[in-house]
């Protein structure tokens, strides 16, 4: 089984946010997210806790396997014990993240989610970022409100890291001297100019960018044929 499209080497990225993380909570917000965690708990991190969203841990196929009550729940959350992956309307050099509003919070142009649980979470516990549609609109210089905080932030907040952020372009992290962003790995067939233009700020590039990890024969069937045969992933990312 080979031919993997764009969209199974975004599922696979998001996948890798949770290796070696052990028995913590997995909290993926929207489909290539949740594909991602569900894949790492078929294969690389069987320990991971997934839940249905409300009082249930479930296993990557839907079965109920165990209670959390929404006490303990928010223990996992503020204690370093979960691993969310959310979305970003705006995400800036240091990784602060806006989904509340673009322009002036006081007469904002468009008004979106609002602030949410995105200061608890990035504060609290690791928090990664999931972009369908990496652009200049979304990779800014300076996010025009700040829900989820970046590094430049974060002064002092004990379980604050922003493991990754995976968009349909590429792979980044924040391993730089001033945990500024920088190119972790490229999509296959994407390159070091395209992401380069479709970013607002000046990204911290390596000298040489590995590829994103193919995914396996293995992981291709279980995304293909378990995780999402109606093929919904490629709804969210082209390519």
């Amino acid at each position: 089984m080979t031919g993997a499209g764009r969209a199974e080497y975004c599922v696979v990225a998001c996948a890798e946010a949770w290796r070696g993380g052990g028995e913590i909570l997995a909290s993926p917000m929207g489909l290539i997210p949740s594909l991602g965690a569900r894949l790492a708990r078929h294969t690389f991190s069987p320990d991971l806790l997934l839940t249905d969203g409300e009082a249930m841990v479930v296993s990557p196929d839907g079965a109920v396997e165990g209670w959390l009550p929404y006490r303990r729940h928010l223990t996992l959350v503020t204690g370093g014990r979960r691993h969310v992956m959310m979305g970003a309307s705006q995400i800036d050099r240091f990784g602060n993240q806006n989904i509340s509003c673009i322009g002036d919070w006081a007469r904002p142009r468009r008004q979106l989610l609002g602030v949410r649980g995105a200061p608890v979470n990035t504060l609290n516990n690791p928090t990664s970022y999931w972009v369908p549609r990496h652009s200049r609109r979304v990779f800014v210089e300076k996010v025009d409100m700040v829900c989820g905080v970046g590094y430049d932030r974060a002064a002092g907040a004990r379980h604050h890291r922003i493991p990754r952020v995976v968009s349909d372009l590429g792979v980044f992290d924040f391993a730089t001297p001033d945990r500024s962003m920088r190119l972790a790995s490229l999509h296959p067939g994407v390159t070091v100019e395209q992401v380069r233009e479709a970013t607002g700020f000046a990204l911290e590039v390596p000298e040489e960018v590995p590829y994103t990890r193919e995914p396996s024969a293995r992981e291709l069937r279980l995304i293909r044929e378990v995780l999402d045969p109606g093929n919904a992933r490629a709804k969210e990312v082209v390519g």
